[in-house]
């Protein structure tokens, strides 16, 4: 910077991620996610599409917010798909299942275009804010207690596809990371001797 030296020798110095050891968000354990979609859905439609669409299919809060109903009306290789763009301007295309299909169609009502969750009261499409107020009201009115955001509902839907038995690699294409450590980071049953992969592998090994 002080022209003292021609070229910056640490320009090409590259500080290596730091992972620790697991997540430190705060999400919700099967029984929880299954109440909090539930309740989410008597408070209203809306409500209920933004649960869904953060607690099932992992998305942001800003992605669930900027969906449109055109986003998900085509049908690919038999799967009603949604498209979205991701964080990093990445697009994707994720399967729409059943139940939360039934729950968006109710959102949208008779809408053909636009965005698809509104503010209940003014009918405005709803930003990242409005996303963290609806889910904290639905985690008031299931009775969870402990501080629960958008990313808490994305948490969930990663590490109950994990406690599943999602394999790593679908895990991780179901929360669109780019490293596959990061979604080790939602694995809770990492410390689970039972399921040791050195188990499968005997077993394979022995021909059994």
């Amino acid at each position: 910077m002080d022209g003292l030296i021609p070229a910056d020798p640490a320009v090409y110095a590259r500080l290596p991620k730091a992972h620790t050891d697991e997540s430190r968000t705060q999400g919700l354990d099967r029984l929880e996610l299954i109440r909090f979609l539930q309740i989410a859905q008597t408070i209203t439609v809306h409500h209920g599409a933004l649960a869904y669409l953060l607690g099932i299919n992992a998305l942001r809060a800003s992605e669930a917010a900027a969906v449109r109903i055109e986003d998900y009306a085509e049908t690919l290789r038999g799967h009603r798909v949604l498209h979205l763009v991701g964080k990093g301007d990445k697009p994707a295309t994720m399967p729409l299942t059943v139940p939360v299909l039934r729950v968006l169609e109710a959102c949208r009502g008779e809408r053909k275009t636009g965005r698809l969750i509104l503010r209940p009261v003014s009918g405005k499409p709803i930003d990242r804010r409005d996303a963290y107020r609806m889910v904290t009201r639905v985690a008031k009115a299931a009775g969870i207690t402990r501080h629960i955001s958008p990313h808490s509902l994305r948490h969930a839907a990663i590490t109950n596809a994990l406690d599943a038995g999602v394999p790593l690699r679908d895990a991780q294409i179901l929360a669109r990371h780019a490293d596959p450590r990061t979604t080790e980071h939602y694995d809770r049953a990492r410390g689970n001797l039972d399921r040791h992969g050195v188990h499968f592998l005997t077993a394979y090994v022995a021909g059994v």
